[in-house]
């Protein structure tokens, strides 16, 4: 009885979950299509389509440590060949600081950066790079590198004209608020009927930019953002000059719709969009409360694919509006921005998985070689301090508690680099082991057997002391927040909640009685 009355209460609380939003009626899609047809017959077809993507920081695509994770290459690629199967011209431009993540690399790590950073390049050319801005990040390993790779560059104050059907756009690039106002109004010289602004700054100094007298730009792209966490959403300021910021590490596009008008003349931001952010709005605030519960631990498998299949919904729903053409006023010359944030379940292109799969399958190798060639061990710890040890002298002390860590997650960090080939890459390999580059700990590549996984002294600290005098003076006996983060960060573990992870790693004999 007490079984059938549990099912029954978990079928009710699923309820919710498992109902899916009806699909569009018939009718409604014939109505949509009629829509379409009719914007089309009155002239409103004529326009553009221009992709930009910006501060990418080297990253090929999400590190894949959490599910559901936002960008990748792959997936961008995907939106602009599906936008090209249309009938509009469609740009691709990179607004620059895309190349690396750092602007300085230890000696291991150059051959994997700069492998990554052709990788990136072949792919923004099978996309049909039309033109990209640069940024310091792009010249973390020199000028001449950066040029090597042969795309096509705009270099600070400088204008490329592009062709968009029956009218131009202009793409100008700066570094201050003087040269973007003294590029636009060049652009327009030159015969520019819409002018992008790619603006080497962060968004705030980009807003005060936009007030620059002079200014004859449409839209200002502020391609940089002051951290590496400081990315984390896109963001549309709504001023005289539009000023935006992208989602860093490639995990949103730019989606710029320009609707032409019978006649020549200014652009202005399409009105009477409301409704549409709002509802794109909605639907990505449903997400990311789904996303928290898919990402919980100990979920119910049943629950969590429920959940997913909800997810993957309303994501094709949200597509489907940022992708839907804007209808624009007769004789008015308009343009939308819309965000494109490259979800998941979204598709990707196959050349361009090609092209990271490449990238995998060299990177491990070369990383291997180069840590068998140059690599040294980490240094010893300094005198009085501890060093690690591994987790083989804590549990002649602590046999109690490896029952629980063994049921853990991190029991299984280093196996889980090995389903994805990535054990080798020095972007994942430092929340997977113990005692990464730690003094007494381990610096090679080639060196990890006895140190995989998050073991004990990776939340509890270098162990050498403890393990030769036991006592609470030298080992963190009870970790705090603080440690987590170090690994469980907004990028690789974006829904971590301190309070509720917690539990999933203590039990009798670590942590509790």
């Amino acid at each position: 009885m007490r079984a059938f009355l549990a099912a029954a209460l978990l079928a009710a609380s699923l309820a919710g979950c498992a109902r899916k939003d009806p699909p569009p009626k018939p009718a409604e899609a014939d109505a949509s299509s009629a829509t379409a047809a009719a914007a089309a017959a009155a002239g409103q077809g004529r326009g553009a389509i221009l992709f930009l993507s910006a501060d990418t920081r080297g990253y090929l695509g999400p590190c894949g440590c959490s599910e559901n994770m936002r960008g990748g290459i792959a997936r961008a690629a995907a939106q602009v060949r599906a936008a090209r199967e249309g009938s509009l011209p469609v740009l691709y431009v990179d607004g620059g600081n895309s190349l690396f993540g750092e602007p300085r690399l230890k000696p291991g790590q150059v051959p994997q950066e700069e492998r990554k950073a052709k990788a990136l390049a072949d792919a923004m050319r099978h996309m049909g790079l039309a033109v990209r801005a640069t940024g310091p990040l792009d010249d973390t390993r020199g000028v001449d590198f950066r040029k090597g790779l042969g795309l096509p560059e705009l270099a600070p104050g400088a204008v490329k004209l592009l062709p968009t059907g029956e009218r131009k756009v202009g793409v100008v690039a700066a570094t201050t608020a003087a040269q973007l106002a003294q590029a636009s109004a060049q652009a327009r010289a030159r015969g520019a009927d819409f002018v992008v602004g790619l603006l080497d700054v962060t968004l705030d100094v980009a807003q005060q930019a936009v007030e620059q007298p002079g200014l004859q730009a449409d839209v200002v792209v502020a391609t940089r953002t002051a951290t590496e966490f400081s990315g984390e959403q896109n963001r549309l300021v709504r001023s005289a000059v539009p000023v935006v910021a992208l989602q860093s590490k490639g995990r949103s596009l730019l989606r710029v719709d320009l609707a032409y008008a019978p006649q020549a003349g200014p652009f202005s931001l399409q009105k009477g969009q409301d409704d549409l952010e709002r509802e794109a709005a909605a639907l990505e605030q449903r997400t990311a409360l789904l996303d928290k519960d898919i990402n919980l631990p100990g979920t119910d498998p049943k629950l969590k694919a429920l959940k997913q299949g909800k997810r993957d919904e309303l994501v094709a729903r949200r597509q489907a509006l940022l992708n839907a053409p804007p209808v624009s006023p007769d004789g008015v010359n308009a343009f939308t921005l819309r965000f494109v944030p490259l979800e998941s379940s979204l598709p990707s292109d196959a050349e361009a998985v090609a092209l990271v799969s490449a990238y995998d399958a060299d990177v491990g190798k070369m990383n291997l070689a180069w840590a068998k060639a140059h690599g040294q061990d980490c240094p010893p710890p300094a005198p009085g301090r501890a060093g690690f040890v591994g987790n083989a002298p804590c549990r002649t002390c602590h046999q109690d508690a490896f029952p629980i860590w063994e049921q853990s997650k991190h029991h299984h960090a280093w196996e889980t680099l090995e389903q994805v080939g990535k054990q080798f890459h020095l972007n994942c390999v430092g929340c997977h082991v113990t005692g990464w580059e730690q003094p007494g700990g381990v610096c090679r590549l080639d060196k990890v057997a006895g140190r995989e996984d998050v073991g004990c002294e990776s939340c509890h600290g270098p162990g050498s002391e403890h393990a030769n005098a036991p006592g609470t003076d030298n080992i963190i006996a009870s970790p705090g927040e603080s440690v987590c983060v170090t690994c469980h960060n907004p990028e690789n573990s974006p829904h971590f909640d301190f309070a509720t992870y917690l539990p999933r790693i203590v039990g009798p004999g670590h942590g509790k009685p």
